[in-house]
Order: C-alpha cells, then sequence, then structure tokens
C-alpha cells in the first residue's frame, strides 16, 4: 500500500512529487528547507536547519512515525564551511537515534536565502 502526504506547496504539482510517501512500514520524506507558508527564509544555518527540522517532526507525525524511526538522514548544505552548524541541530533533533548521515555541499538553491535542505527516510516495523 502507498499512502501519499502533501505539504499543500504548488511545487509539488509542478514537479511531480509528494512531501513523503508511505510504503509498508517506511517513510520516504523528500529535501525540506526552512521555507515558511509564505514562501520566506530567514536564519542562518543553524536556525533554518532546525526549523527545516521541525517541519519534519510534523510530516513523521501525521504519518505514524517519529525521529526515533529516521534511519536515513541527508543534508544539502550550500556553505561546508559551517557545517558545524547543521550538525548541531541534526544532533540535537536526532539525539540517541543516531541515523546513517550524509552531507552534502551543494551549489546554491533556487531561493538564495536556503542554506539547507534536509531529507529523511524512517521505518517503523510496528506499523
Amino acid at each position: 500500500m502507498r499512502t501519499l502526504f502533501s505539504s499543500g506547496s504548488a511545487w509539488e504539482n509542478k514537479l511531480g512529487y509528494s512531501r513523503a510517501v508511505r510504503v509498508g512500514d517506511s517513510l520516504y520524506i523528500s529535501a525540506t528547507s526552512a521555507a515558511s507558508a509564505d514562501g520566506t527564509v530567514t536564519g542562518d544555518l543553524y536556525e533554518q536547519t532546525r526549523f527545516a527540522l521541525e517541519k519534519l517532526g510534523t510530516v513523521l507525525a501525521e504519518a505514524g512515525f517519529g525521529f526515533a524511526d529516521v534511519v536515513q538522514s541527508k543534508l544539502y548544505v550550500t556553505d561546508i564551511a559551517k557545517w558545524e552548524d547543521a550538525g548541531r541541530a541534526h544532533g540535537e533533533a536526532f539525539g540517541e537515534a543516531r541515523p546513517a548521515l550524509s552531507l552534502l555541499h551543494v551549489l546554491p538553491f533556487l531561493d538564495p536565502a536556503m542554506l539547507v535542505e534536509v531529507e529523511l527516510v524512517a521505518v517503523n516495523p510496528g506499523l
């Protein structure tokens, strides 16, 4: 069984993707930025990573998962020299769950104010 979750973003229809897709006991969440509901992005790398993870926490909960169920996390950052700021926010969110992590240095995003996107995969065998 495949369940799609939407953020309501116009980009989802334009690009043909979902915020998250649940298949069985697994949840795949698209890369998520720190854009607010009105599309604005503010804050430094730490603040943006924290906000993106808060948004992802909501997606996880909506699908019946939590941060402890995350098995893989990917951080896409535009300034690799500040990787520790993103890493600090990530560590605060995940604590002892410690999912597999990829830290990737990327070119600027479509909105140059965006400094990070976070992508997750979660598994909950109890579902």
